[in-house]
């Protein structure tokens, strides 16, 4: 698929702001900024599940989570209404910086406004790019930070968090799901989860 010049230059510029994130991961033993790394993540699980992925779905990919840093969750009340304001504020902001690098790239605003609409889950689950875009969203949990989230939380939590993120997605992103890699531990909570009732409400 050849990309438009406007397209490159937003990604270099996505890329850009996210190789800003002082919090790094290790990957291949050095060092990289966490937020370009998820990017790169998010994209690749994008144009795995969707090879024929539109133009707006492939931008949304790599600024989906554009410099989430700057908006830390201690910034806010740490309870369950604090989250939810996080993760909405969250979405506007993405959303607004996304919308001002594609403007000065020269996107139209029917672009512009799709990839916002993706950034905010606004047509979720109507819209097919952000099914795609949930499903990619569910795997990178999945594949790269659900083992590490799984030695810190309790098990019933984390069988909660699994039946949530399960519920999300599509039969094909299951089908992706379950041929990860995960280890012996993750694997049988993953089957846990998916042989428990509906997830329970979560109140923190």
């Amino acid at each position: 698929m050849r990309n438009s010049a406007a397209y490159n230059l937003a990604i270099t510029k996505f890329d850009a702001e996210n190789a800003l994130d002082p919090n790094t991961e290790i990957v291949d033993g050095s060092p990289r900024p966490r937020e370009l790394v998820y990017a790169e993540r998010l994209t690749a699980w994008v144009q795995k599940l969707a090879p024929e992925a539109s133009e707006p779905l492939r931008l949304a990919a790599r600024c989906q989570h554009i410099c989430r840093w700057k908006i830390p969750r201690d910034s806010y009340p740490l309870t369950r209404a604090g989250y939810l304001r996080w993760r909405s504020d969250l979405k506007e902001f993405h959303a607004q910086t996304s919308g001002r690098i594609l403007r000065d790239v020269g996107y139209d605003e029917a672009t512009i406004q799709k990839v916002q609409d993706l950034n905010r889950k606004k047509n979720f689950p109507n819209d097919p790019d952000s099914r795609h875009l949930e499903d990619a969203l569910c795997l990178v949990f999945l594949e790269f930070q659900f083992v590490l989230l799984a030695g810190r939380m309790e098990e019933d939590k984390m069988i909660n968090a699994v039946q949530k993120t399960w519920k999300k997605m599509t039969p094909a992103a299951h089908t992706a799901a379950l041929a990860l890699p995960l280890n012996a531990r993750e694997l049988a909570l993953v089957r846990r989860a998916l042989a428990s009732g509906p997830p329970a409400s979560s109140t923190s």
